[in-house]
């Protein structure tokens, strides 16, 4: 049966719970340097103050730790995500404040910073909920420590450095163009830049003096040609703004008539934030981000950041962004938050860093809890496969969320709209109907399972569900294969509420395994979407637009088949139809396009109509959001 071990929390709760920005100014956190010191093991030296609740880690802390034994790793995923929400970065922290102020574990929670979209849009705020927050979640859910800013100041910078050269070039000779790229210092003397000594090695030119290169070598140098029509970099802002999809720009009577077609994306979908987050020390994120392919050029030759000279100043625009923050939650266990790419459109997951700093703090006996985004299916399976290929780590178990009511809405539940009353069927007894929904979590389950990793499941329970409804779940879910489906209350209790599922985690994680991809990196293009498609999601087919046949063709004929892949598809089902609910099967996967992330290092298929930039909806979250002049304290923040 469905149980649940009554433990004492430590924290006030009170019932019902209070909303989530109440619970979280009612707690005062401990100095941010306690818990660097005490609960990570931080050296003082290893960590440098944001104000007394928040503080970056040194990346030296690698060098110091880099023979230390990694602790036990374990990603958190949840079933396909509906309106009702499955709580999994609630799951989280209220696993990891089990662990650590329960169980006693030396315990680190990774997660990733909030976008600013969803904060004031639909979704709310990711410090979790109830009396199991990250705290101050005032200070996670907005600015934090600018990474987010710093991403969209360097995404810009690069965009406004390709219009900028395509308007020279326009506008120049080549030994004009030549004499500003490369202009004599006071003693007449020219020299390259040291970014530019890598292009002319691109270029098969030999030479370092720039008096040296023949007017046919200071053509190919100093031309670019970038092809206006395949400019693949589009500016981003961190706010949900559907009218910024697509622009033009150029319309200024001093550029000449050089006008184009773009947009902007959110922030967190851009190729910056997925470098920042794969990237595993400074060298790396250098050059990961020079190798960005931006454009190409008349030729159809890829045009990189850096040939465009500026991947070493996108770096240094990142040089505090690629540190993580230390926060803690409300039970004060240590908490990274680092980098921020959405599940549906990017990868979904926090930082490479992040998890290797934390897995080697935490010591042979700890353990490092990350959250993957959204459903399984897509923010684990990227999880999975892009992030843990790049890191060379492996998890040793998964987490699944899942809830009574939203596995209702998978078996057939009504719709439901927001601002409007629960329906019924959400708020009684429906043994039957959350059966049904059942299946969407087995097969979050099964597709786990398939790399080699023990699954739990983590039953969110709320005050309506039924001791009926509970056991059916935690049934279904052992009979998918799963290690153990345990009741979780630590949205009510906090981490007193989650003890059963860290046990449970813990014997999990020493039960062993065999990591393994889903696909080869090295197979074509093709046989790496159809294997996440087909053996991820339930199709029975892949069909291809003639653009996305024609982009697969072109990036394998530049090389860049080897990558592995990054869907960019709706959360909300197995398939590309948001509307289908469940697990559906035999349904065919229509890929729209296929584009490169060179220097993130993945190619990414759009599936169906996939947007990179939200819309806001007719009531956003801000509504309720406003601040208290007389004392600064922030309202309704969720």
């Amino acid at each position: 049966m469905a149980t649940f071990t009554d433990v004492k929390p430590l924290l006030p709760v009170q019932d019902p719970v209070p909303a989530d920005i109440d619970i979280a100014q009612s707690i005062t956190p401990k100095h941010i340097s306690q818990i660097a010191e005490v609960g990570l093991s931080l050296l003082p030296e290893e960590y440098e103050l944001y104000g007394p609740t928040k503080a970056k880690v040194k990346l030296s802390v690698k060098d110091r730790l880099k023979n230390a034994p990694n602790g036990k790793y374990v990603v958190v995923g949840g079933i396909s995500p509906t309106p009702l929400g499955e709580g999994k970065s609630t799951t989280t922290v209220g696993l990891c404040q089990a662990l650590g102020a329960y169980l006693n574990k030396k315990v680190l929670t990774c997660i990733r910073q909030p976008s600013q979209g969803p904060t004031f849009g639909i979704k709310g705020g990711a410090a979790g909920g109830g009396y199991s927050q990250v705290i101050p979640m005032e200070e996670l859910n907005l600015h934090l420590t600018g990474d987010i800013h710093a991403i969209s100041a360097a995404n810009n910078l690069l965009a406004a450095a390709i219009d900028a050269r395509m308007f020279h070039e326009a506008a120049q000779k080549d030994e004009a163009l030549y004499r500003r790229l490369c202009p004599t210092d006071k003693s007449g003397k020219r020299r390259f830049a040291a970014v530019m000594l890598g292009r002319l090695q691109r270029l098969g030119i030999d030479k370092t003096d720039p008096d040296d290169l023949t007017p046919e070598e200071v053509s190919c140098f100093v031309r670019l040609d970038i092809d206006p029509d395949a400019v693949m970099w589009r500016r981003v802002v961190d706010i949900n703004d559907r009218f910024l999809r697509g622009i033009t720009v150029g319309q200024g009577p001093e550029e000449r008539g050089m006008e184009r077609k773009t947009g902007f994306d959110i922030s967190v979908a851009s190729e910056i934030m997925a470098v920042l987050a794969l990237a595993s020390d400074l060298t790396d994120m250098r050059a990961r981000l020079g190798r960005m392919v931006v454009a190409a050029d008349r030729q159809g030759r890829p045009v990189t950041a850096d040939d465009l000279g500026v991947g070493g100043a996108l770096t240094v625009m990142l040089k505090d962004a690629i540190e993580p923050t230390v926060m803690q939650t409300l039970e004060a266990t240590p908490v990274l938050v680092h980098a921020g790419p959405f599940a549906n459109i990017a990868h979904g997951n926090s930082s490479v860093i992040a998890d290797q700093i934390g897995l080697k703090l935490v010591g042979a006996n700890g353990f490092v809890v990350t959250e993957a985004g959204f459903g399984a299916d897509i923010g684990l399976e990227k999880f999975m496969n892009i992030k843990c290929r790049t890191s060379g780590l492996a998890p040793d178990a998964a987490v699944i969320v899942a809830t009574v009511r939203a596995l209702k809405m998978h078996g057939g539940g009504p719709p439901v709209v927001a601002g409007t009353p629960l329906p019924h069927a959400y708020l009684s007894p429906d043994v039957e109907l959350v059966t049904a929904g059942c299946a969407n979590l087995a097969r979050h389950i099964e597709n786990t399972r398939k790399y080699g990793v023990p699954v739990v499941v983590a039953i969110n329970a709320f005050a309506t569900d039924s001791k009926e409804e509970l056991e059916a779940v935690r049934a279904a879910a052992m009979a998918a294969g799963a290690s153990a489906a345990v009741v979780t209350r630590h949205h009510a209790l906090g981490g007193a509420g989650a003890v059963d599922l860290a046990q449970a985690v813990v014997a999990a994680c020493s039960s062993g395994g065999e990591f393994k991809f889903l696909y080869d990196v090295e197979q074509p293009i093709k046989a790496k979407i159809e294997a996440i498609a087909c053996g991820t999601y339930g199709a029975s087919s892949v069909s291809y637009s003639p653009e996305a046949e024609a982009a697969v063709a072109k990036l394998a004929a530049m090389g860049f088949d080897n990558l592995p892949i990054c869907m960019a598809k709706t959360q909300y089902s197995f398939s590309h139809d948001a509307t289908l609910k469940g697990a559906p099967s035999g349904f065919v996967l229509p890929i729209r396009d296929v584009r490169a992330s060179v220097g993130a290092g993945f190619l990414y298929p759009l599936v169906g109509n996939m947007m990179t930039m939200p819309g806001l909806p007719t009531r956003p979250c801000f509504y309720d959001i406003d601040i208290d002049p007389e004392t600064g304290r922030i309202l309704g923040l969720s």
